[in-house]
């Protein structure tokens, strides 16, 4: 931990008369070697624009201002956002929104700042709360404006799932692994947070795909059936398919053997291109799923 970081955080805060809440699961980064590396990790160019998720006190918000064209920070707390607004007032390139991130219209905030999503310029960086973080990468991951690039700190087991292989895969990982690759790329004890949560965390960077790892005509189809699948985990997948999509046994074993899957086999074992495939079969034309759940 950076005791420069800690006192600049405590007068911050004194400052404004903020305190850490914990119905936002806020945690304020004060550790400069983790900084660091976060900003290592976005591959910051001078022309880049980024959305910065959680700014909190806007230590990081500052660093990023110095080294790419604009910074877009989105906070939820007002209190923040408001002081976050004073702080950066002589900052030209700096917005602070007071916004929920997961009811954010990102195409319309990148829109209004003249930026399109996809370009190779456009990055997120955040600091999320950790109980907001699968509804985070979903709303994220399914926007019409994804990025090019996400650098996110996240709980440690939360990291280490998302990156998993084949054998090991969570709704979580197969959900990222779909849209980006995923790697980590930092430690981040507890201790460089103020206050500390109770678990490590790590820092996640995902560089997103052109287009999303195996063909598909209907996602939100293949992700009915991958939920299905994940519906009872520790199961045979014939009998999780078939309590998630709510038919039999044999029907879904059915399913699985056109696929060219064991049906013994458990959801956590599956690659993508299986999924796919199941997908083709559950649905035929994909659409039929939907209907089904």
């Amino acid at each position: 931990m950076s005791r420069i970081l800690a006192a600049e955080a405590k007068e911050f805060m004194g400052r404004f008369g903020l305190r850490a809440k914990k119905s936002l699961g806020q945690h304020f980064l004060v550790d400069e070697h983790v900084l660091q590396r976060i900003l290592k990790a976005a591959r910051l160019d001078p022309a880049d624009t980024v959305v910065e998720v959680g700014p909190g006190l806007g230590i990081l918000t500052r660093d990023l201002s110095r080294q790419v064209a604009r910074v877009i920070a989105v906070e939820a707390d007002a209190g923040l956002a408001s002081a976050l607004r004073q702080v950066t007032e002589n900052a030209a390139n700096v917005t602070i929104i007071e916004s929920d991130i997961l009811q954010t219209d990102l195409a319309a905030v990148l829109a209004s700042a003249g930026v399109s999503g996809g370009t190779p310029g456009y990055k997120i960086v955040a600091n999320i709360p950790y109980y907001i973080t699968s509804r985070f990468f979903r709303h994220v991951l399914e926007s019409p404006a994804k990025p090019s690039l996400i650098v996110v700190t996240v709980q440690k087991e939360v990291g280490e799932a998302i990156t998993a292989g084949a054998g090991h895969m969570s709704l979580l990982a197969v959900s990222v692994q779909l849209y980006g690759k995923p790697e980590i790329v930092g430690q981040v004890p507890a201790r460089s947070f103020r206050p500390a949560p109770k678990v490590d965390s790590v820092i996640l960077r995902i560089e997103l795909h052109q287009e999303p790892a195996v063909r598909l005509t209907d996602t939100t189809a293949f992700f009915a059936v991958v939920r299905a699948g994940f519906s009872a985990p520790r199961k045979q997948l014939r009998n999780s398919l078939a309590q998630g999509l709510g038919i039999s046994p044999p029907e879904a074993k059915a399913y699985l053997e056109r696929a060219m899957i064991d049906p013994r086999r458990r959801a956590e074992a599956l690659e993508l291109e299986e999924w796919a495939r199941l997908c083709q079969e559950v649905g035929g034309n994909e659409t039929e799923v939907c209907a089904r759940l």
